[in-house]
């Protein structure tokens, strides 16, 4: 695989509570390559997900995953996580560069309108996410980026058989959330199947 193909980022189920998810998580990082993980957290009080944060995060960092707080700049920075994921390109995600950048990830989603993209790659995030129910719209929209703009692209497959299609179309990452948590043969069997698609992808791209 070549140094620039892409790559699988994982996102967490929202968390109220980590101890029925770490067997799954730690499952999900022992099966192959995984870049990033986002935690995705239910609540909203900091101090309880900067707890939830600091359970999941050293499991995945000492795989070398980069691990992103979904909302919250201030619990990533607390919680020692790598960077934070916001969505839209208003306030929330100017406050989140200009505590984090250039040591830590910010990376945004929400993204309705091409120019919503445009505005978050100029205030320097570090990638864009794309996601929708419409495949052929998604991919068409990654390959539009990827052909315009150097900041990672990561795409949101809603399926495993969607990953090899995005991988193709040219993102950086494939981000995979429910499909591998709620995969009946398990979060290993699912990533596995994952990085394959994604070695198929690179190859059809």
């Amino acid at each position: 695989m070549s140094e620039d193909a892409p790559r699988l980022y994982l996102a967490t189920p929202p968390l109220a509570e980590t101890r029925d998810f770490l067997p799954a998580l730690t499952s999900a990082l022992s099966a192959g390559d995984v870049a990033s993980l986002l935690i995705r957290l239910a609540g909203d009080d900091p101090r309880k997900n900067e707890e939830l944060v600091r359970a999941l995060a050293p499991l995945a960092q000492e795989k070398d995953v980069a691990v992103l707080v979904e909302g919250s700049a201030t619990v990533a920075l607390r919680a020692k996580a790598d960077g934070a994921h916001i969505n839209g390109s208003g306030e929330e995600l100017a406050d989140a560069i200009e505590k984090l950048s250039p040591k830590y990830i910010v990376g945004a989603s929400g993204l309705e309108l091409r120019d919503d993209a445009m505005r978050a790659g100029e205030m320097g995030v570090d990638y864009v996410l794309f996601e929708g129910a419409d495949l052929p719209e998604l991919i068409e929209r990654v390959a539009w980026w990827v052909e315009l703009f150097n900041i990672p692209c990561v795409a949101r497959a809603a399926s495993l058989a969607e990953v090899a299609p995005l991988a193709a179309a040219g993102a950086d990452f494939v981000m995979l959330d429910d499909a591998v948590w709620t995969d009946q043969r398990g979060p290993a069997a699912a990533v596995a199947e994952a990085l394959g698609a994604l070695a198929q992808g690179e190859a059809e791209g």
